[in-house]
This record gives C-alpha cells, sequence and structure tokens, in this order.
C-alpha cells in the first residue's frame, strides 16, 4: 500500500487572494473554509479525497523565505502554452527569474504573493 498526495498547503499573508487566483489557474471551487482563515480549495464536485490533490491556503504573518523548496508545475488542458501563458499573466501571476537561461522549455512564474511556479510546455487532458 502507498500514500498519495491529497492537499497541498500553502502559507499565505492573503489566504482569499490566493484561493481566488488558484481557483482560476486550475478551474477550483472553495471546498471550505477553517475557523483559523485557512480556504481550502479543490475540484468543483469532488472536493477532499479526489483523483486530484486540494490546496489549502493558510493564513500567516511570518516572512516568506527566499526561495521555496517546493514549487507547483501546471499544464494547459484547453490551449497551447503561448495562450495559457497570457492567460495566467492576466490572472497577476508574474515572470519569476531564478536563474534559468532562457532555453527552457517552461515559463517560471510567481503567484501575487511570490510563490514560484512553472508552465510546462506539454498540453495534458483534463482530469
Amino acid at each position: 500500500m502507498a500514500c498519495r498526495i491529497s492537499e497541498l498547503v500553502i502559507d499565505a499573508a492573503d489566504p482569499e487572494r490566493l484561493a481566488t487566483f488558484w481557483s482560476e489557474v486550475l478551474g477550483y471551487v472553495e471546498i471550505g473554509r477553517e475557523d483559523d482563515g485557512s480556504i481550502g480549495i479543490g475540484p468543483p464536485g469532488v472536493g477532499f479525497g479526489g483523483p486530484l490533490p486540494v490546496l489549502v491556503l493558510s493564513p500567516t504573518s511570518d516572512p516568506r523565505p527566499k526561495k521555496l523548496r517546493l514549487h507547483i508545475d501546471v499544464n494547459a488542458t484547453d490551449r497551447d502554452q503561448d495562450a495559457e501563458l497570457a492567460r495566467l499573466l492576466a490572472l497577476g501571476a508574474r515572470r519569476a527569474d531564478v536563474g534559468q537561461t532562457g532555453a527552457e522549455s517552461w515559463h517560471v512564474l510567481a503567484d501575487p504573493e511570490g510563490n514560484e511556479f512553472c508552465l510546462l510546455r506539454a498540453r495534458i487532458q483534463p482530469v
């Protein structure tokens, strides 16, 4: 028997803002709120325990470290990489420099709080 990733928790100065951003990026919906201000988002009609992990945006006042040791990679499901890049930038993502050469097949971006993530080239099937 093995484990699988059921949720990813992201510390956030503004959980509401990040929940809105990542919901738009991933096509997720809010699935719950906790008394501590955490907001859970996940696939519509599925929520926690489904085939995809949910994201939990957890409030924190701690300063963000310079570089995270873990980041999220995303792939477009219904458009090419250039069109998806334009969509993500319009949602509030920004380009991030983490030392890439410019020859990579992916784009390094940051969410509204500066958390890096990558937009990969391949288009994949939605779940």
